[in-house]
């Protein structure tokens, strides 16, 4: 391990500070500052010539500030003669424009997988990306994790005969793999977004009446299509209704709309620094998944299986 060097930026570095924790290695030294007119500078402050290197760095709000410290370090460090450049993005900011639903729009998602693999990353680990299909924009190897067992062994807590819930079609892969391993039906929300951010439940696939649902999605931005779910099930006779998602997004106000809505609790993972507001919160309840994190960056420093984790 004395060849492997994790360094953070500012998006996320506590997480960051967990994972070095995990492997018994300190942060690499690195300042992140910007000069007077905003422009984002970077010094690595100690030798990495040879080494193999990890960035966490997750691309939340603000997403374009943190994507261009992202960046900007990744040259660094190219520049510095580092062997291996692996890019930890915990939240891939701009995942979910990642096709073009209607004429004359940006797939982002596949412009910022350009933009870290012209930079010079040699590898990108990314966790629960909005579509799977983002790991095929990038032409450097992508490893995908998932929060799966982190979130796996606290539903099986959950008392009561649990229902997994797919906010929409989308998400019906994940909902049934949580499914199998809960031993739980499965039921699928079908809604209409009438324009981003904005949608409507529309109808229940599957029997709540009576279970303890869960809602199973990979991020909560602004709330409205978990909170709009959690009525619609409450409605249609769920004992109760939990939300888990892996990315607290939390924009707007979605604080609000959780304190005021049905969910018993909003389970999300630390990929993404809670807000004070949002700490504050009760029912919003915190998973550690530095874990792993941390056991993928040792995998991948020793060249061994990364997809074993989660057989």
């Amino acid at each position: 391990m004395d060849k492997l060097r994790i360094f953070s930026a500012n998006a996320n570095r506590q997480l960051a500070e967990r994972i070095g924790g995990f492997l018994g290695l300190p942060l690499g030294k690195a300042k992140v500052s910007k000069f007077s007119d905003g422009e984002i500078q970077v010094e690595i402050e100690e030798s990495v010539r040879g080494m193999d290197t990890f960035i966490v760095q997750p691309t939340c709000p603000p997403v374009s500030h943190n994507l261009m410290e992202l960046l900007i370090i990744v040259d660094a460090l190219k520049r510095a003669s580092a062997d291996r450049i692996n890019v930890v993005i915990p939240y891939y900011g701009y995942g979910r424009q990642d096709r073009k639903v209607v004429p004359r729009t940006s797939i982002s998602a596949r412009l910022v997988a350009n933009l870290i693999t012209v930079a010079g990353a040699s590898r990108v680990l990314a966790m629960d990306l909005h579509a799977g299909q983002i790991q095929g924009f990038f032409d450097i190897p992508v490893d995908h994790l998932l929060a799966l067992p982190v979130q796996f062994e606290y539903l099986k807590k959950i008392e009561g005969e649990i229902i997994i819930v797919s906010p929409d079609a989308g998400g019906v892969e994940r909902a049934r793999e949580m499914g199998k391993r809960l031993h739980a039906s499965l039921a699928i929300i079908d809604k209409r977004r009438e324009k981003a951010n904005i949608s409507k439940v529309m109808h229940i696939i599957g029997d709540v009446k009576g279970k303890v649902a869960v809602i199973l999605d990979d991020m909560m931005d602004t709330g409205g299509t978990i909170v709009q779910a959690a009525e619609a099930l409450m409605d249609d006779g769920a004992q109760a209704v939990y939300a888990c998602c892996t990315h607290p997004v939390l924009s707007g106000n979605a604080v609000e709309r959780i304190k005021n809505s049905p969910l018993k609790e909003l389970i999300v993972t630390n990929t993404i620094p809670l807000s004070e507001a949002a700490r504050s919160v009760e029912k919003i309840k915190v998973l550690d998944v530095s874990p792993i994190l941390g056991r993928a960056i040792e995998r991948i420093h020793r060249d061994e299986s990364v997809s074993s984790l989660f057989i």
